[in-house]
């Protein structure tokens, strides 16, 4: 049973995480987005990238780590498989 609740509760945080739109989200600081406007304004292009670099730095982590966290899972779950059908 516990094993189904962590099952539904990842699929559910999974879907919730690729349901946010990246359009809306705002990863600047106050700093930045006017640094970026005013480039943007002289004819620049620096700014065109700058949100969604920024948002491909913040999930690259979280996918590592996760990445991780579901090998390891894998092999303990192989490992004690095995240990059930050697008893």
């Amino acid at each position: 049973m516990k094993k189904r609740i962590l099952k539904i509760a990842g699929l559910l945080a999974l879907v919730m995480a690729l349901n946010l739109p990246a359009d809306e989200v705002q990863a600047q600081c106050p700093m930045c987005r006017m640094s970026a406007e005013s480039n943007l304004k002289n004819g620049g292009t620096v700014g065109r990238g700058l949100n969604t670099g920024i948002l491909y730095m913040l999930i690259t982590p979280y996918l590592l780590v996760g990445s991780i966290g579901f090998i390891w899972w894998r092999n303990r779950n192989k490992r004690i498989d095995e240990e059930v059908v050697s008893e």
